[in-house]
């Protein structure tokens, strides 16, 4: 009896199966050129008609959706944008940093870490930020008691975080760059920016790879646009984050090409 695809379209190499074909061993090569398409043959046969694939939710990576918007950054405010030479700047220094550290990387990855640094598993969001922002800024205290901590003699990096050192991101591989940059940015979208934020990403930032993968170019797009928003409410040109917030503006339109977000100078 014909299949519904048989009776649809005919076939292009028609053979027949005989009565030896039921016979035939499906685990032992073919002999001839015949005999290789009754093989062919009889395992199509024996498939069913449809198939459902078992999958274990559990396994799947979050976040999966990717949604790269086109949106554009919010303008700066007159005053507020950076002249082109400064954005050059920064950008030629950033790329010399990035340099560095991927001929030094294997270096300072195999330099043993300090006994207090305990680096949180790839999928611990919230071991990353704790570790990042440390216990302070992670649990909301207010900022000034973390400028306190930071002016100690002995710090206390599970209170403010640790800092981006080179034998720390040396050691993150390209898919945990992005995990980690990824946690941040969304921490970022509901937060102020902080000086513990702005060190890990031009870290993270500096680590990332060309070219960029769908997701990290939709998280760097993110991050541009809250640099912006956030720059877009600031009061006085001598706000402390303004700079912090035009440069990451400034590496993610002009060094990672995203050029539809770049400032432009008056």
């Amino acid at each position: 009896m014909k299949s519904d695809v048989e009776e649809l379209m005919p076939r292009l190499l028609p053979v027949e199966f005989g009565a030896s074909g039921e016979e035939l061993d499906l685990k032992g090569p073919p002999r001839n050129p015949r005999e290789y398409l009754r093989q062919v043959q009889l395992e199509a046969s024996q498939c069913p008609e449809v198939v459902v694939a078992q999958i274990d939710p559990k396994k799947l990576k979050k976040k999966q959706t990717i949604n790269a918007s086109v949106a554009g950054c919010h303008a700066a405010p007159v005053g507020f944008c950076p002249s082109l030479s400064w954005q050059q700047h920064q950008v030629s220094n950033f790329s010399d940093v990035r340099q560095s550290i991927a001929k030094n990387r294997n270096h300072w990855s195999s330099n043993t870490l300090d006994d207090n640094v305990e680096m949180p598993d790839i999928t611990d969001e919230e071991g990353w930020k704790k570790f990042c922002f440390g216990e302070t800024l992670y649990l909301g205290t207010s900022s000034s008691r973390t400028e306190a901590a930071e002016a100690e003699p002995a710090l206390d990096y599970s209170k403010v975080g640790f800092p981006p050192f080179l034998t720390i991101v040396s050691r993150l591989n390209q898919s945990t760059v992005l995990m980690v940059l990824e946690t941040l940015v969304g921490w970022f979208e509901e937060n102020d920016f902080a000086p513990q934020l702005g060190r890990w990403l031009y870290a993270l930032l500096a680590c990332l790879e060309k070219p960029l993968l769908p997701e990290a170019h939709s998280c760097i797009r993110q991050l541009a646009r809250r640099c912006a928003q956030l720059r877009s409410a600031l009061e006085s040109e001598e706000d402390e984050k303004l700079p912090a917030l035009n440069l990451l503006v400034c590496l993610v339109a002009r060094y990672f090409e995203q050029s539809d977000l770049a400032d432009q100078p008056e």
